[in-house]
């Protein structure tokens, strides 16, 4: 279990994390569930689910998990509602599903298209009203530091994230007069067991260590990293900011 000092205090508050089973979306639900905060995780590996949900129950508070298919809007709908009764409301949106639709072919755009950028809507949509009786809502958007420039390869996932961040801003703009903040995250590379970068490690390790060696502090970011600015951009100490994206990638971006 990932333990780390946290000056958040989420009792009280209750979050849904849309793609909370592994990595960033794991540490995330990890961060709320340690700050006091209800927690409620979708994906669609139930051992991965039943493992993040036992985790974040030992911090003691409510916890749920259902497994969704975040491709499909009547299995976003019906998530949303069950975690909304589970956790008694909702108040802060965390979407953070994605296709890792990487190869130019038609798989990969429409995994994007349907995983990273119509599941973020159809979970907005599907908890607005529960976000609108709440006084203290937000959504987080996860997109990526591959959505701000072009890219040699990659474009799929890249121009759906971009779409998504651009998505995050209009939505902050039409929600705002309903008190709900709206917020991106865009994470650098970030490595943990078995996902992208390990992997890379082993089947493409040239990629791996040319993208290491763009990272300025000269390693990876942590899962936990990104789920620190998640906490801060859904606190009160983040009121008075909407429409943004915070990168968080170690200055990776700084050198192209």
């Amino acid at each position: 279990m990932n333990r780390f000092h946290t000056p958040f205090d989420f009792r009280s508050y209750r979050i849904v994390v849309a793609g909370g089973s592994r990595g960033i979306g794991r540490s995330m639900a990890l961060a709320f569930a340690q700050s006091g905060a209800a927690v409620s995780i979708c994906a669609r590996g139930e051992l991965a689910l039943e493992d993040t949900r036992v985790a974040m129950a030992a911090f003691g508070g409510v916890t749920h998990a259902q497994s969704c298919d975040l491709a499909r809007l009547d299995e976003i709908d019906g998530y949303i509602a069950n975690a909304a009764t589970a956790l008694g409301g909702v108040d802060v949106l965390i979407n953070n599903g994605t296709g890792f639709g990487f190869a130019d072919d038609e798989e990969s755009w429409m995994s994007g298209i349907h995983v990273d950028l119509l599941a973020a809507v159809r979970a907005s949509r599907a908890a607005l009203p529960f976000l609108t009786a709440s006084k203290r809502a937000s959504i987080l958007h996860t997109t990526s530091i591959a959505a701000l420039r072009p890219r040699g390869s990659g474009a799929p996932y890249a121009a759906v994230k971009a779409a998504l961040t651009h998505y995050a801003g209009s939505q902050a703009l039409a929600l705002a007069k309903d008190g709900i903040r709206v917020n991106a995250i865009a994470p650098g590379s970030i490595e943990f067991a078995d996902g992208l970068w390990e992997q890379r490690s082993k089947d493409a390790p040239d990629v791996y260590r040319a993208t290491l060696a763009k990272i300025p502090f000269g390693r990876f970011g942590k899962p936990e990293e990104v789920a620190h600015a998640a906490l801060f951009l859904a606190s009160p100490y983040a009121g008075w900011i909407t429409g943004h994206t915070l990168v968080v990638d170690g200055g990776q971006m700084l050198n192209g």
